[in-house]
């Protein structure tokens, strides 16, 4: 048995999310079904993170224990001849001691939020960005973010449906910067809460449109409260970017 780490990349619009669901498609079932095709076995496949329907992965990190003797060249050609033409390539895989979990070995994990701040609809990044026609301070959205770095409470920007044990937990980064039109959301944590990338990016919207103050997104967080949420922001503008090892 051989334990290969594999770098995934995906669209996320057509699936329900990363983890296999039986309700619609998943990229975890797109993976573990190529993979059953070329070994004739059953394999599951553990990801870094979940993601949610819709959201993105630029490098998400996985693994999964193969019986038959492949070489990881052969396995992620292999993997990739057959998950077309779904929107999910191995763009790296390698061999890994039996004892590396692409989960609990993982000590930080990336997202990155794409904002489009302009009136015009997107034609080319439509269900890949989240455009926002009222102009955005991404300065002040910057300035605010500084307030959920750190270890707090993060409740109020937490899904109903999380479940994770506790709301605590601890942002290591988290900068917005401007490049044109385009706003982007980058933050670093060791794991995050169900939504909780979305519910920030959605404050910090209100914070740049002037609809919020900072002092308001200081109050949401130490709220603790669900109900306090300014807005959950959709997934389209999600992508997972890297998980540190």
């Amino acid at each position: 048995m051989t334990r290969f780490r594999l770098t995934i990349e995906f669209n996320g619009q057509p699936f329900m999310g990363w983890q296999r669901q039986n309700h619609g498609p998943s990229v975890q079932q797109v993976i573990e079904d190529a993979a059953k095709e070329i070994t004739g076995d059953d394999v599951l496949v553990y990801a870094a993170g979940r993601t949610d329907a819709g959201v993105h992965a630029e490098a998400m990190v996985a693994h999964v224990d193969i019986a038959k003797p492949f070489t990881a060249f052969r396995l992620m050609e292999g993997l990739n001849a057959r998950m077309r033409p779904h929107p999910v390539a191995i763009i790296a895989c390698e061999e890994v001691a039996h004892d590396w979990h692409a989960r609990f070995s993982c000590l930080g994990r990336r997202y990155i939020y794409r904002i489009v701040n302009r009136r015009a609809p997107l034609a080319l990044d439509q269900g890949r960005a989240w455009r926002v026609p009222n102009p955005l301070d991404a300065d002040v959205m910057h300035e605010a973010a500084q307030l959920l770095v750190g270890t707090h409470d993060f409740t109020t920007f937490r899904s109903v449906h999380c479940q994770s044990e506790s709301a605590v937990k601890s942002i290591d980064r988290f900068t917005v910067t401007r490049i044109g039109e385009e706003i982007e959301l980058d933050v670093e944590a060791r794991s995050f809460l169900h939504h909780q990338v979305r519910s920030m990016t959605g404050c910090l919207m209100l914070v740049g449109k002037g609809q919020w103050s900072i002092d308001d997104l200081r109050a949401a967080r130490d709220a603790k409260d669900r109900t306090a949420l300014g807005f959950n922001a959709p997934p389209d503008g999600l992508y997972f970017i890297a998980a540190r090892y």
